[in-house]
């Protein structure tokens, strides 16, 4: 039988963050997992949805545990305050669901400089879990869920003289670019993970062809030309609910039997229902993953040090 949100087991007791958990797959994601008994920490950019998506939720299930928190991954300020009240409430941190994102956007910056899809998608992320580490390390087994795209697969790896792609911007580049950073950044935390010896996990997964707001905004905001339109009404007409897209990030973040550095996803690539895929090596990847580290922190500020801080716990 398909796994579906059913088949999530009791999560009374855990403390789960996700992005983005206004709409979409977030708020998917955020109801089904306090209706399994987590104590969901909703962590969005607009304050009203946010609220709105809260109540909603509580409408359907009033004895869910539910607390907002505002976050604005494309300013490093707000993730750092984000992530200090979060610690400040919560010093385990079971789940954390690394799901917000933007899709095809017209050239920006973020408050940081930032181009505006690796700022939100791949860098607000990046802190976000650095700054909780701490928090995902005390936990008894934490699992940090990253959600990318069949995207990834266009994508190149970050170039570390012009990550931001000054000169050389075109949406979809920089989607693709960002999307291969979240694939990446899961697979070197769960690399670092491993050689620390901690049990927290990291694991990958997207959503295949979901009818969600992401594609609406690309349109909406005027990006993605043609493209970003086809993207609209492939989705609106053959793509698959919010409710099922979020299962395999869902299954990744939850299923007893997922191991870190699995790739959940559709089983057809676009759509179906949520199983294991298999993780595809490119040539270079190991290279590409430190050079990912090295921009991010550089870029950042925010060192991203799994052995460190499991020392520090201990001392």
């Amino acid at each position: 039988m398909a796994w579906t949100a059913a088949d999530i087991p009791a999560q009374a007791g855990r403390v789960a963050v996700v992005t983005g958990a206004n709409s979409g797959l977030g708020y998917e994601s955020a109801k089904a997992l306090a209706e399994a008994g987590a104590h969901v920490v909703m962590a969005a950019r607009n304050a009203t949805k946010a609220q709105a998506a809260r109540d909603a939720i509580l409408a359907d299930r009033p004895d869910a545990s539910l607390e907002l928190v505002d976050l604005d991954l494309g300013d490093l300020g707000s993730v750092r305050s984000a992530a200090d009240a979060i610690l400040a409430a919560h010093p385990a941190v079971d789940i954390l669901l690394n799901n917000a994102g933007l899709m095809a956007m017209p050239e920006g910056r973020t408050t940081d400089g930032f181009e505006t899809q690796l700022g939100v998608n791949h860098l607000g992320h990046w802190a976000l879990t650095a700054h909780l580490l701490p928090a995902v390390l005390r936990a008894e087994a934490a699992r940090v869920v990253t959600v990318t795209s069949t995207a990834h697969h266009m994508g190149r790896a970050i170039d570390p003289d012009n990550p931001h792609l000054e000169g050389r911007y075109q949406p979809w580049l920089a989607y693709g670019q960002a999307k291969l950073a979240n694939y990446h950044f899961a697979i070197g935390l769960q690399q670092r993970f491993a050689a620390a010896g901690v049990r927290a996990q990291s694991l990958l997964a997207h959503p295949g062809l979901s009818n969600t707001n992401l594609q609406a905004q690309t349109v909406q905001q005027g990006g993605g030309g043609l493209a970003g339109g086809l993207s609209h009404r492939l989705a609106t007409r053959l793509g698959m609910s919010a409710e099922e897209g979020a299962r395999p990030q869902l299954r990744a973040a939850t299923d007893p039997a997922a191991r870190g550095g699995e790739f959940y996803a559709p089983r057809f690539v676009n759509t179906g229902p949520a199983v294991r895929r298999p993780v595809l090596r490119r040539v270079g990847m190991g290279q590409a993953i430190a050079t990912l580290w090295q921009v991010s922190e550089r870029e950042t500020g925010v060192d991203l040090d799994v052995a460190a801080a499991a020392a520090a716990l201990i001392g």
